[in-house]
């Protein structure tokens, strides 16, 4: 990478603070937040796991070319422990739950009189979907970014999760850091073969910073540790047929997503899954992995102003 200049944002975001549960909360913010309204209301944007609030910069820069998005208000949160987002003090592990109570306490403080539109990628998309199980007055539209969700589990399975959990708790945990920028980028390509050169090199300024002459990850390695609760999937259902706002599912062609489950999780259950969700559609990006918005920016940008942009806007 070293004749590679990083990407160049079009439309930079601003950084901002926010006080939420004890933390201080890092957002990018794209526009003018005040200008949102109840025809083009605040589009807030959830990342994954190991991912940061940056992660949508160059689906953010062709949304703007989309009739109608100009001036949009955009914001984008790192998830508490990942980015610019304190951890909690003292936190040996993470619990889903506190992704939904983070974001009820953001969307309140950011759009206290109206719905918001929410997006969400990955792990962030299933925050934003079970969110809307019991908070869709606060949702316009939804869109989840391959949030599949996870295998289904059993009862059984409880103990040894628990003991996996205190068991790894007893351990150090660390991330990898990387000599140079470049490295870091070289990283994030290992893991997304797409990611375009420039792509790669502007994100690892952002996934990772500079620390002590090496470039340490911008997440806390806490992260690694499981949880030791079950993917309770009864649950699930109950919560996704309680989606009351309009729902867009986006997918990669080329996702290697379900590979990981090794045969205990695939598509066709994740299709009977949200066939409970009332409003539901769904759309597949051709030559984009799981990391669609940094694969095919331009054309998710087109079909999320499908979807969010009022008729006749």
């Amino acid at each position: 990478m070293s004749d590679v200049k990083p990407y160049e944002p079009v439309w930079p975001a601003q950084s901002r603070e926010l006080r939420v549960r004890g933390l201080t909360y890092h957002l990018l913010c794209w526009g003018d937040l005040a200008q949102a309204t109840a025809e083009q209301p605040l589009l807030v944007m959830v990342h994954g796991w190991m991912d940061v609030a940056a992660s949508f910069q160059f689906m953010v820069d062709a949304l703007r070319q989309q009739p109608g998005w100009g001036n949009r208000p955009i914001v984008a949160l790192d998830w508490r422990g990942f980015g610019g987002t304190t951890p909690p003090p003292g936190t040996d592990c993470y619990f889903f739950a506190d992704y939904l109570g983070d974001l009820d306490a953001i969307l309140d403080a950011l759009s206290p009189g109206q719905p918001v539109d929410l997006l969400g990628h990955s792990m962030g998309g299933n925050v934003v979907m079970l969110y809307a199980g019991v908070r869709s007055q606060r949702i316009r539209k939804l869109v989840n970014l391959e949030g599949f969700g996870m295998p289904a589990t059993t009862p059984d399975e409880a103990p040894e999760r628990y003991i996996k959990w205190l068991d790894e708790l007893k351990e150090p945990v660390r991330l990898k850091d990387y000599a140079t920028q470049a490295e870091v980028g070289k990283r994030l390509q290992g893991n997304n073969p797409r990611l375009r050169d420039s792509f790669a090199l502007w994100l690892a300024g952002h996934w990772a910073r500079e620390e002590g002459g090496r470039w340490v990850i911008n997440a806390d390695a806490a992260h690694k540790r499981p949880q030791p609760f079950l993917y309770r999937v009864e649950e699930v259902r109950a919560f996704l047929a309680r989606i009351s706002c309009p729902v867009l599912f986006v997918e990669g062609a080329e996702t290697l997503y379900f590979l990981f489950f090794g045969g205990k999780y695939d598509r066709d259950e994740f299709l009977s899954r949200v066939a409970l969700v009332p409003d539901f559609r769904m759309r597949t990006l051709s030559d984009a992995g799981h990391m669609l918005h940094h694969d095919q920016p331009e054309a998710l940008a087109a079909c999320l102003a499908d979807f969010l942009t009022p008729a006749g806007a």
